[in-house]
């Protein structure tokens, strides 16, 4: 009898160190996680930042298209600073102990799903300029503002694109340590004791 019971202490301590084990892993993986949204949201603000200061800075020495075309990337990237503003600050708040497994899975990819719907928005923005330039060469009182706001949205767009897409592929190359994490927890472990 006393063997039976040291045989389960023992595979109850191994056990319990591979749950420990997964454990700190889900806590660095969200570390991790946690740490590129913030970067992300860095450079994005770092982003509208540069675009805010260098439109409010040309726009004045410019006029007709070119105007236009610093008007809106001050228009636009306001808004992208408050997104990255929100994003920053959101992913500061967040604890990587408070994540179970299940919710760990669950942001990261999100986060994935979220990435590729906007790159897909990026391409209706993109494509979206473009009909505005074209829009303008049909002559008329707006077609200096088309043209300025559309160069604008496609350079907005082109770059918000290849943002997502970059982020995408940062952020899948974390999917096998989450496959890692989810094998060493104890998920499709199975252990049989026969005495």
């Amino acid at each position: 009898m006393k063997t039976q019971g040291f045989c389960f202490l023992v595979c109850f301590l191994f056990v319990g160190s591979l749950f420990g084990q997964g454990n700190e892993l889900n806590l660095d993986f969200n570390a991790a996680r946690i740490n590129h949204q913030q970067q992300a949201m860095l450079v994005l603000g770092g982003w509208a930042v540069t675009n805010i200061g260098l439109g409010a800075g040309l726009r004045g020495g410019h006029s007709g298209s070119e105007k236009y075309f610093h008007d809106m990337n001050i228009y636009w990237n306001v808004v992208n600073l408050g997104i990255a503003g929100l994003g920053y600050f959101t992913a500061m708040r967040e604890d990587s102990a408070s994540y179970s497994l299940f919710t760990t899975a669950a942001e990261h990819y999100s986060f994935q799903k979220v990435l590729l719907f906007n790159a897909g928005l990026d391409v209706g923005y993109v494509l979206g300029g473009l009909y505005l330039t074209e829009r303008a060469k049909r002559g008329g009182e707006q077609s200096e503002r088309l043209k300025g706001f559309g160069k604008s949205v496609m350079l907005q767009g082109g770059f918000l694109f290849a943002f997502d897409l970059v982020n995408f592929y940062i952020s899948s190359r974390m999917d096998k340590d989450l496959e890692i994490i989810l094998s060493s927890t104890g998920n499709g472990l199975g252990l049989n004791l026969i005495f």
